[in-house]
């Protein structure tokens, strides 16, 4: 019998490490000789801690949501007695999301331990790379990758063969493959996932490109605030080193590649390639002017080329699958799965990894289980703080590059915010924009000046100080700064105030003209009073009332001081009888 516990972050972060150890405690008071394994997460983050057993025949029952006072009646009834606890069990509805996706980047993340290299191994592990450095040329590599399909999952989508195939045939002898795993997007966690519960598979990826475009070192540039991926790539890189997977002479070919980890400071622009470059060199993270492009001149001036995790995480499987497996799967132009993280106001969060041409209703409703509270869907932010907010008369949209880019859009790393009713537009316009201009490197005007001239308009208008013409100067900035930034956060920094404006008007113009927020989210806009049929004059919305902005005597009608309140909103948290109006 089996016993694995979860620990990504996130099974981590809801106490997967204290049910670990209760495990192994009641696990030795029972006399048991079970040893605990670990796995990363398997995407069902909602439903952490989880715990899978598996018993000798191999029938595996989940746990989900356990908690250290759980744990003896498992081990007890279940470790023992060989009888599950069923009122701890996954759902049959949780448990069919995983059967609704289709896992190719994530195929093997919450499946194997991600510290031992012989789990991945018997999983095919490393098979491609011997079959690619043993029985094809660079060329034919690059071929299978070219008939795969397969385009960038870092955001733009570009070729993947393409830039492969430029690199190697840029003149040198030193050339670099370089991972892109410097994940700064708000809600994202798409390759954090796949480095802390599946690092080979960025490793052979790595590999693969490396031979194919005649590179002899791989640098994975990672987040420093990625300390348990960190750890398990390092961890990874020694056993592949060990196994001869990495180093000199690969599988006994001429081909000798190497892989070194390098921990970037967290620095949003240095996902652009050329700033990223900059980094690993030692400078400042700010984008240079191409061309040339780093497949011509790259890091130190040598050829190289950049993927994020989530690429080359696909790459391993084309090869040993083949590349019509792989371009069977998605649309005509965006072929393969698409991994994304699901965040927001919706009620099973969490890793998904869905073919390519899925309509986001599909993925919102049938696989995230739709709208938290029963609330009405309304926008959701597809590429992060660079992306566009997609409405709900917009949500049989297919997940593909070229139809989201139409909605104004884009696919981006793989973030995915759901928004309901609750959510006010033009602050999550200002919220994604606060987060670009604090990023933003400074290097060009339009960037550096642009956006922060865009996010005090935005401001003004949530804090009920917006003026005729706001929505036209903004409309403005946006169109010059996406058109003379230099590099992508530049560019696409305008997304979500264009589409908000594109989609939401009527909530710019209520800001402005009405002085009222619909969502009810911009308290400098809300007007906080009292019921007087409802309000029973218990009290305790006074006493509750930070600044004392609540009168009335015992069983009297009490009232609010618009000029006192602060609008935190205590009163409505403490009201029983649902006196407390918000205007």
């Amino acid at each position: 019998m089996r016993v694995i516990v979860g620990q990504g972050s996130c099974g981590l972060a809801a106490g997967a490490a204290k049910v670990h150890q209760e495990l192994e405690k009641q696990i030795k008071e029972n006399g048991l000789n079970i040893h605990v394994e670990i796995t990363g997460c398997i995407g069902n983050c909602y439903l952490e801690p989880i715990v899978d057993v598996i018993d000798d025949q191999g029938v595996k029952k989940t746990y989900v949501c356990v908690k250290p006072e759980m744990v003896k009646e498992i081990v007890e009834q279940h470790l023992q007695g060989n009888s599950a606890v069923e009122k701890y069990l996954i759902s049959k509805e949780d448990s069919a999301i995983l059967r609704k996706q289709k896992r190719v980047a994530l195929r093997n993340c919450g499946i194997i331990d991600p510290t031992s290299i012989e789990e991945y191994i018997a999983l095919d592990g490393y098979k491609a790379t011997e079959k690619a450095v043993t029985n094809m040329t660079p060329e034919q590599v690059v071929d299978v990758i070219k008939a795969s399909g397969l385009r960038g999952r870092g955001g733009a989508g570009f070729p993947t063969w393409f830039k492969w195939d430029a690199a190697r045939k840029s003149p040198g002898p030193d050339k670099y493959m370089v991972c892109n795993a410097d994940e700064g997007d708000p809600g994202a966690f798409m390759d954090r996932s796949v480095l802390e519960g599946d690092p080979h598979s960025v490793i052979e990826g790595m590999v693969i490109g490396g031979y194919a475009m005649g590179a002899v070192e791989g640098i994975i540039y990672v987040r420093a605030e990625y300390p348990l991926a960190i750890k398990r790539l390092e961890t990874a890189i020694e056993q592949a080193r060990e196994k001869g997977f990495l180093g000199k002479n690969v599988f006994g070919s001429k081909f000798s590649f190497d892989i070194r980890i390098k921990a970037g400071a967290g620095a949003f622009v240095c996902g652009e390639e050329t700033a990223l470059i900059a980094s690993l060199e030692g400078e400042r993270g700010m984008p240079r002017l191409k061309p040339p492009f780093p497949a011509q001149k790259g890091y130190f001036q040598k050829p190289t080329n950049i993927n994020n995790v989530e690429t080359f995480a696909n790459v391993a499987w084309i090869i040993h699958n083949g590349a019509a497996a792989y371009a069977a799967m998605g649309t005509e132009k965006a072929k393969g799965t698409k991994v994304f993280a699901l965040t927001g106001k919706i009620n099973k969060g969490g890793l998904v990894e869905i073919p390519m041409g899925l309509p986001l209703r599909e993925v919102i409703y049938d696989i995230g289980g739709g709208i938290r509270n029963g609330k009405a869907f309304k926008a959701v932010q597809m590429g992060g703080p660079s992306g566009g907010c997609i409405p709900a008369s917009l949500i049989d949209t297919t997940v593909d590059y070229e139809a989201l880019t139409k909605t104004g859009a884009i696919m981006g790393s793989g973030g995915m915010v759901v928004m309901d009713e609750t959510t006010c537009m033009v602050d999550m316009a200002r919220f994604f924009l606060s987060f670009t201009r604090k990023e933003s490197c400074g290097k060009c005007t339009y960037c550096r000046v642009g956006t922060k001239r865009m996010l005090e308009i935005l401001e003004r208008i949530t804090q009920g100080e917006g003026k005729d013409g706001d929505i036209e100067l903004l409309e403005e900035l946006a169109a010059k700064v996406k058109d003379g930034a230099m590099c992508g956060l530049g560019q696409t920094a305008p997304n979500p105030v264009q589409t908000t404006i594109r989609y939401f008007r009527n909530e710019y113009e209520d800001h402005i003209y009405k002085k009222k927020c619909t969502a009810k989210s911009c308290k400098s806009l809300l007007t906080f009073s009292i019921d007087k049929d409802k309000c029973t004059g218990c009290t305790s919305c006074a006493r509750k009332c930070p600044v004392k902005a609540i009168s009335g005597e015992v069983k009297k009608t009490h009232e609010i001081d618009p000029h006192v309140c602060i609008r935190c909103g205590k009163c409505l948290e403490t009201c029983k009888f649902k006196a407390i109006l918000v205007d």
